[in-house]
């Protein structure tokens, strides 16, 4: 086992020299005492660094798969950041247990806030991929005007009405939250098939940290639907500039909710762009 780990981070470092970028990796203590994983990466000449770009991504870690887009921006000549969100990664916390969103969006402003400030002149945007846009989208909330610019890959706030769970499992959603919080659900119908493309999916099962997928525990399940509301009704309170990319082939993150998003927005300055690709998914 400790071989095979020497073995990767071996190919990492090789991986980050071809690629001439400096790879940083450490823990954050956040609000709660929990250790949260936090990693950063930037081009070996930082004199002239373009931005900052803080990565999110929900039901996922921030290495491997998530990470191959991370390098890809900080080779364009970004500083990049990014969090393993409680109880997923190397961070603590249940496994995907997440009963309040609140913790999560303040480990994230947290973590991208110590970094603006060892590098004020830059200007920030915030990057979410799927249900990780949902995230991004109540940081933009929480701090308008302190971000340059929202980034949405595939955004995920609502799900499509063809993968929800069957009635009346959503409708007793809350009671069996309270009685059994932790108590594992098939919120949706099986998405892996949908869920990437399919040399995405060969590579994510040689994850070598890849766990078996899970299905969400109750409290998890209904703090997200309460998420998806929310975004829904406070979507139109978005002024930061915006640029928002779908596939229209995506039958999981509906691209009809991308476009509600986009044009209830207040930004003055947003583009939406649709292309023919199935993005990725979280659930």
């Amino acid at each position: 086992m400790l071989m095979k780990a020497a073995l990767m981070e071996t190919l990492l470092e090789k991986f980050y020299k071809n690629h001439q970028i400096l790879h940083k990796e450490s823990f954050m203590l956040n609000q709660q005492n929990m250790k949260i994983f936090t990693q950063s990466w930037r081009p070996y000449s930082t004199l002239q660094l373009k931005g900052l770009v803080a990565m999110v991504r929900y039901n996922s870690e921030s290495s491997w798969l998530f990470e191959l887009t991370s390098v890809a921006i900080a080779k364009a000549g970004f500083l990049v950041c990014a969090i393993d969100l409680q109880g997923h990664g190397y961070s603590d916390g249940l496994a995907g247990h997440i009963p309040n969103i609140e913790p999560i969006v303040s480990d994230c402003i947290q973590f991208f806030d110590s970094i603006k400030v060892d590098h004020p002149k830059l200007p920030a945007f915030i990057y979410g991929e799927s249900l990780g846009g949902a995230i991004a989208i109540l940081v933009c909330l929480k701090q308008k005007r302190e971000w340059n610019g929202l980034i949405l890959n595939g955004l995920m706030w609502e799900i499509s009405a063809k993968f929800k769970p069957t009635w009346p499992l959503e409708k007793l959603l809350p009671v069996a939250a309270f009685l059994a919080p932790i108590w594992k659900i098939v919120i949706s119908k099986p998405l892996a098939s949908k869920s990437y493309k399919e040399w995405k999916r060969k590579l994510v099962v040689k994850n070598p940290n890849r766990k078996a997928p899970g299905k969400p525990p109750m409290a998890t399940a209904l703090e997200l639907l309460r998420v998806s509301e929310y975004v829904r009704r406070h979507c139109h309170e978005l002024e930061v500039t915006m640029l928002m990319v779908h596939g229209e082939d995506d039958v999981v993150c509906v691209y009809r909710s991308a476009r509600f998003v986009y044009e209830s927005a207040a930004s003055e300055d947003k583009i939406l762009k649709f292309s023919k690709y199935v993005a990725s998914v979280d659930w």
